[in-house]
């Protein structure tokens, strides 16, 4: 059994035997052509938690797949009108306020779960998947704090006929194809540095940053489970600046522009450099900083040691709408996102620069956009030179959610499991500490502890988790 006191004691121990490299076997074992048509007929029955928002968007595109049969609906608030078009879609799916009573009632009728829930949400959720055997997909970011994701990899390890996949979709388009291929042909090779960036408006970028206490109490929303929203969290009264999307700004609740979309700008460049976890995370800039809401702008350094015949790597991270990173002269034109979903949490509008990322190598300098957009060269003689023997790119065979679906009949194996998402997902949440704590840490991936700082190992595991939450956190 790991618990918060022993993972604070002596996270090395906790971690033992949860190697980072190691990737076990979540799926089944490969199917002849036979096998294949006979899984396929047979649709997975699901079950929605988080029904409103960009849960409804994730319903929607399983829809489209003809490989789900809806079962059940769970939000702790149905009565909302952002759940209203989901419940109407599937009139006779069970429905739940409270994903424990889902699960404890009713998890012999269905196989797997889709949660799109706030982010301090995602950790009990999937938790509780794994232990009764439910297939998932999870939102991303997989884990609000390093601790959570510690447990949710060793709690899908234990579960290894389980299949998880964490949703940045990109990681099913053609970046992730594409990267793949050119770093297996060398085109990709010894990148020392990355530029990432995400400068478009964020809903905390109005707030006071001279605040000093949490949003003043409202009356909770009739009929809504308050007290399930809040999760493993310490109490807080309900705001309207906690709900509908807005959990986001809040340290306590969400993981800010880092979390929201790290995941899909810097996902491919981690898992196909082998970077796992930095030595350092430095915050070299912060605008607004205080103790409850993420900053209006900042930069964060992460800093990778050398792995696999791969040089050391720097990854820098750019937010706010004024902080905007130093491009390359011959950077040319702004770069197109493709394929980014709306949601209700402040889309990024055309601006002087879209999402992206700047890869640098000793030959080549490579610009990318967020999801799937693909990367390109930037001008020169080298880059003339690679274009004529660019290795070919295979298409997808699968989206995101057809993926997902595909692994647990059994013909696929998923693109983005807790095991490979969630290393990803413990860097943005050291990223987190320093932009919380405003300074330079240093962090020994072998024993996964800072060694400069005793407050950001306490982070590293959080708040205890609230009465009635504490089962969660045991494996």
């Amino acid at each position: 059994m790991t618990t918060r006191r022993q993972f604070i004691k002596d996270m090395g121990l906790a971690a033992a035997g949860l190697s980072l490299g190691s990737t076990g076997s979540l799926f089944a074992h490969p199917l002849s052509s036979k096998e294949h048509q006979e899984a396929r007929k047979d649709k997975v029955k699901i079950a929605y938690i988080g029904i409103g928002n960009r849960g409804e968007q994730d319903i929607e595109e399983f829809a489209k797949t003809g490989l789900v049969d809806v079962v059940a609906l769970c939000d702790v608030d149905l009565d909302g009108k952002q759940c209203q078009k989901v419940l109407n879609m599937y009139p006779k799916a069970k429905r739940f306020r409270n994903f424990r009573e889902m699960f404890e009632k009713y998890s012999s009728q269905f196989d797997a779960v889709c949660a799109a829930v706030p982010d301090h949400m995602h950790f009990p959720v999937a938790m509780m998947a794994l232990d009764y055997g439910k297939h998932i997909y999870l939102e991303k970011p997989m884990c609000r704090t390093f601790h959570e994701g510690e447990l949710m990899i060793a709690n899908a390890k234990k579960h290894p006929n389980v299949v998880t996949q964490v949703g940045n979709q990109g990681h099913s388009e053609a970046n992730y194809f594409q990267f793949k291929a050119w770093k297996d042909a060398g085109i990709i090779k010894d990148v020392t540095a990355v530029t990432a960036h995400m400068n478009s408006p964020r809903r905390w970028h109005n707030y006071d940053a001279n605040i000093i206490t949490y949003p003043g109490a409202q009356p909770i929303p009739q009929n809504m489970d308050w007290d399930t929203w809040l999760g493993a969290c310490q109490y807080h009264t309900f705001s309207d600046k906690y709900h509908q999307g807005n959990w986001r700004c809040w340290y306590d609740f969400g993981m800010g522009a880092l979390g929201d979309w790290g995941a899909h700008i810097l996902d491919t460049i981690h898992e196909f450099l082998n970077l796992g976890l930095p030595y350092e995370v430095t915050m070299k800039y912060a605008k607004g900083h205080n103790d409850y809401f993420y900053p209006f702008s900042s930069t964060i350094l992460f800093r990778f040691g050398a792995r696999d015949g791969m040089p050391p790597c720097d990854i820098t991270w750019y937010d706010g709408i004024d902080n905007l990173p130093p491009l390359p002269a011959n950077y040319g034109a702004n770069t197109q996102t493709a394929n980014v979903p709306s949601t209700n949490q402040g889309d990024p509008k055309p601006m002087k620069l879209n999402p992206g990322k700047i890869i640098y190598t000793p030959t080549l300098t490579f610009k990318g956009g967020s999801h799937g957009s693909t990367l390109s060269m930037l001008p020169s003689a080298k880059a003339d030179e690679v274009k004529q023997h660019l290795p070919e790119v295979p298409k997808s065979p699968s989206n995101h959610y057809v993926n997902f679906l595909h692994a647990i009949q059994g013909t696929e194996k998923t693109r983005s499991p807790f095991e490979i998402n969630g290393v990803l997902s413990e860097v943005f949440c050291l990223g987190v500490i320093a932009q919380r704590l405003n300074t330079q840490l240093f962090f020994d991936p072998r024993t996964k502890q800072f060694t400069n700082n005793d407050f950001a190992n306490s982070l590293l595991a959080g708040m205890p988790p609230r009465k009635g939450w504490e089962d969660f956190y045991k494996i």
